[in-house]
């Protein structure tokens, strides 16, 4: 994977819902005559990245603009056991609805898919197979979906351990590098208080709620400890995500200062929960804008 090739390559990184940004980053690009040559992404930048390599990213981009909650709900397969409360399986339908390729060396556009192996927790490329098993792997948040087992290894989220892989990128031989990082802070806090709304309420409901173990419907029932200001702890879904924000913040940081890509468009979508992704129209159009905002700095892909 270390040929030198023309162009440059874009490094997607993770954040659920917030890694629809990429979608936008990518239509812009491409509206610009500025079409990266090939990609790396880890978790939503998987699902992106193999959209984009298969030529099907505007396709991508329809669905996700018009999905509704109650279509979300529909793909969160729901169950108790093997390591996370989803299984995952929606990643099929969605890829079989694109109508991408089987393996990832049939793509239009070289791609490299990051995960995680849970049992020595270095991070493992994945460039040639079959598509879906790999995004699968790649988007295996731990605590949410269930890991998934590729030649004998159980693997994790790649945003674990590459949250922008830029070095995946390099890999395959470009020299110039753009990445997207759709889980930039600034000064927003790693968790507030939702106000209403969010997508936890609607898995609580009593219809979803039936359909699990009864070990499990506990967890669907935030607010049920609050303090004398009739504040409610925090759900599952929260501290989950509110973890791992403060682990891979950490990270993607000292990763992007040892192996800094060319240049980098940073998206605060911290407000979007992972699993909100009915609200892909407000991540997409945020990626546009970071490439509207970035013109300048992206001429150094040009160099």
């Amino acid at each position: 994977m270390d040929a030198s090739r023309d162009g440059f390559g874009v490094a997607l990184g993770g954040g659920g819902a917030r890694g629809w940004c990429h979608v936008g980053v990518l239509r812009a690009l491409e509206a610009n005559g500025r079409s990266p040559g090939g990609a790396a992404g880890c978790s939503m930048g998987a699902l992106v990245g193999a959209a984009w390599a298969a030529g099907k990213l505007e396709a991508l981009e329809v669905w996700a603009r018009g999905l509704t909650r109650a279509q979300v709900l529909s793909y969160v397969d729901l169950g108790l056991g093997q390591g996370g409360i989803v299984a995952g399986r929606a990643v099929w339908r969605i890829l079989d609805h694109l109508e991408v390729p089987e393996r990832i060396e049939d793509l239009d556009r070289p791609l490299v898919l990051l995960a995680t192996d849970m049992e020595t927790g270095r991070e493992i490329w994945i460039a040639d197979g079959d598509l879906r098993a790999a995004v699968r792997a790649s988007i295996a948040i731990p605590g949410v979906f269930r890991p998934y087992r590729i030649e004998g290894r159980w693997l994790l989220d790649g945003g674990l351990t590459n949250p922008v892989p830029v070095s995946a990128v390099r890999a395959l031989g470009f020299r110039r590098i753009l990445g997207v990082n759709p889980n930039a802070r600034g000064a927003q806090p790693l968790w507030t208080r939702p106000k209403g709304g969010g997508l936890w309420p609607h898995l609580a409901a009593p219809a979803v709620v039936a359909r699990l173990p009864e070990a499990l419907r506990g967890m669907f029932s935030p607010g049920a400890e609050e303090g004398p200001d009739d504040t409610a702890a925090p759900d599952y879904l929260q501290v989950i995500s509110a973890s791992i924000d403060m682990l891979t913040g950490y990270l993607c940081a000292t990763r992007l200062a040892a192996d800094p890509p060319d240049a980098l468009l940073a998206a605060e979508l911290g407000h979007i929960g992972v699993l909100e992704l009915d609200r892909a129209a407000e991540a997409i159009d945020a990626g546009r804008a970071l490439v509207e905002a970035g013109a300048a700095m992206l001429q150094r892909l040009d160099d």
